[in-house]
């Protein structure tokens, strides 16, 4: 995980972070997702996502992020939650740490 500063460094390498699209005050809703990276890690993100959508804090996550969006609300909505897995993923590393929800997920 050294080569990540941050764990946006890695959502970023994960493609899972939106392209600005932007224009003055204009700031548009529906945005492509980044293009640089490693597309497979991105697959096995969202995939690990689908997989831990029993987490009760999840699937929390996943059902306000549902409700949240606009338009594509589930590929959306997963994205965001893969993008959060990636957070829990960083600090679990990072720290040294076993998945503690308590810890990695404060609300």
């Amino acid at each position: 995980m050294e080569r990540f500063a941050s764990e946006n460094a890695l959502a970023k390498y994960a493609w899972l972070t939106w392209r600005p699209h932007q224009s003055g005050d204009f700031d548009a809703d529906i945005r492509p997702l980044s293009r640089s990276g490693n597309a497979y890690l991105r697959y096995d993100y969202v995939e690990a996502t689908e997989r831990v959508r029993g987490d009760p804090h999840f699937v929390a996550f996943y059902e306000k992020k549902y409700r949240e969006a606009r338009h594509h609300a589930h590929k959306r909505a997963l994205v965001v939650t893969a993008r959060k897995l990636v957070d829990v993923v960083y600090g679990m590393l990072t720290r040294g740490q076993i998945y503690d929800e308590k810890k990695l997920m404060p609300q």
